[in-house]
């Protein structure tokens, strides 16, 4: 009941028979169906300052790091899904895992203090330590991964990336995060939507109202896949209307992500 009502499950977690991917670990929940949110869904995104965990919505989504199995737990007691941010295509540097990073596979900086890019050419060696990530996401009774840094092929990451590297590390996310039973975003990453569409259950997306470019996470919502989307610097008033239009899930969020939010949904 709760899954039709919130958003519905989706098909099964894909067969990892490939033989770039890793196994699940032993730890890995049974397969299953992993939830599917569906387009309209409000939704909260909260990754710094103390958790509000009482704002009236049916997903939110919060720093896997940074909050226990209880805190889950008790957001799902309520009736919400509950998805796990985790930083896959860049380094930071407070994180406990930071030291089994190699450091050949740190580039420049991103613009965020202590973080870098990493060189997603290396599958091999970043595979293990991102699986390790989706299993704390999933111990930790998780519905969803959010894995942010999906699009370091259009930035200045210090590495020759191209267009076929980004589609190789995403789908790589994809499949990992599957095979432990949750739902994956692909997170902002518009110009290859159409590519990665089946990979993966819904999308993350910041700002693209200013940058002109919702209309490429469409595909999404006409499969029938939530689009959770962000603006920083646009007021409500110019781009609520577009945004209800397309099917977005869309908020006025401040740049730190802290506890305030505005959303579409009450925006009329």
């Amino acid at each position: 009941m709760l899954c039709a009502l919130l958003a519905g499950c989706s098909t099964k977690p894909d067969d990892p028979d490939d033989d770039t991917d890793a196994r699940p670990s032993p730890s890995a929940s049974p397969r299953g169906e992993r939830w599917q949110p569906k387009p309209g869904l409000d939704w909260q995104w909260q990754l710094s300052g103390r958790l509000d965990p009482d704002v009236d919505v049916p997903v939110y989504d919060i720093d896997g790091f940074d909050h226990d199995a209880s805190v889950v737990r008790k957001l799902q007691a309520r009736g919400v899904r509950v998805i796990c941010y985790i930083n896959a295509g860049a380094w930071e540097d407070w994180r406990p895992d930071a030291d089994d990073f190699p450091k050949r596979l740190l580039g420049r900086g991103n613009g965020w203090e202590g973080e870098r890019w990493l060189d997603i050419r290396q599958l091999d060696v970043l595979r293990p330590l991102i699986a390790k990530r989706f299993d704390m996401c999933r111990q930790k009774g998780f519905d969803a991964v959010e894995p942010d840094q999906m699009d370091g092929y259009e930035n200045r990451t210090g590495f020759p990336l191209t267009a076929r590297h980004q589609l190789d590390f995403n789908r790589m996310l994809s499949r990992l995060a599957r095979e432990r039973g949750l739902a994956v975003a692909l997170k902002n990453d518009v110009d290859q939507v159409r590519e990665l569409l089946d990979d993966f259950d819904f999308a993350v997306n910041e700002e693209c109202a200013a940058y002109r470019e919702c209309e490429k996470l469409k595909p999404f919502v006409d499969a029938g896949k939530a689009v959770f989307h962000v603006e920083y610097r646009l007021k409500a008033a110019q781009f609520c209307e577009q945004s209800r239009k397309l099917g977005l899930s869309s908020l006025v969020k401040r740049l730190d992500l802290d506890a305030w939010r505005q959303s579409c949904a009450d925006a009329r």
